[in-house]
């Protein structure tokens, strides 16, 4: 699958998680609908998976609202949202590009439902903050890796040419075939 698809097919799953479809007397006003389904469509798969991680925790913390206060209804919503969340999360990991980050993630994200699952059938609200803490660590490292990666990002666009490469280099480097040392490549032509 293209990253183009997959970007595409991320937005799609997320916004069947996101109700599109509510009535006026909902909390939501249509206007708020139509730019949280803007942002869902043009945003990247880095940024869907940090919404994935703001919608998972929204979703834990009203599902233990719930059990607090007794409304088994938006209990079970919370519940299920978040667990809807979890499986996007475990679909979307890659084990092609990194297996073995993919299995830790894999393992984790399952502890986190099952966790969740367990918690929900016991109304054990100790459970909803101990996958909310997970959750929580786990948004603030994906934001991290966001920032880390924008920067890197500034900095290769200020570049105006490529690093100098000379023969030596690209011989130390494992490259044996001839380079002309005086040649450089410029990134805008």
């Amino acid at each position: 699958m293209t990253s183009l698809r997959r970007a595409r097919f991320c937005s799609e799953s997320w916004a069947r998680l996101v109700p599109m479809d509510l009535p006026m007397a909902t909390t939501t006003s249509n206007g708020s609908q139509a730019y949280l389904r803007t942002k869902v469509m043009t945003a990247s798969p880095a940024e869907l998976r940090l919404m994935l991680f703001d919608g998972a925790i929204r979703f834990t913390e009203q599902a233990r609202r719930g059990y607090e206060s007794k409304d088994f209804e938006l209990a079970f919503e919370g519940t299920t949202k978040a667990q809807a969340i979890l499986l996007e999360l475990m679909n979307a990991l890659r084990p092609d590009q990194a297996p073995e980050l993919c299995d830790r993630l894999g393992a984790l994200y399952t502890f986190l439902y099952r966790k969740l699952v367990e918690s929900s059938l016991s109304k054990d609200l100790a459970g909803f903050d101990e996958v909310l803490k997970l959750l929580r660590f786990e948004r603030e490292t994906w934001a991290l890796c966001l920032e880390e990666l924008s920067h890197e990002n500034r900095a290769a666009s200020s570049m105006q040419e490529l690093p100098k490469v000379t023969a030596h280099s690209a011989v130390a480097h494992g490259n044996s075939s001839a380079i002309d040392s005086t040649q450089r490549v410029s990134f805008r032509g």
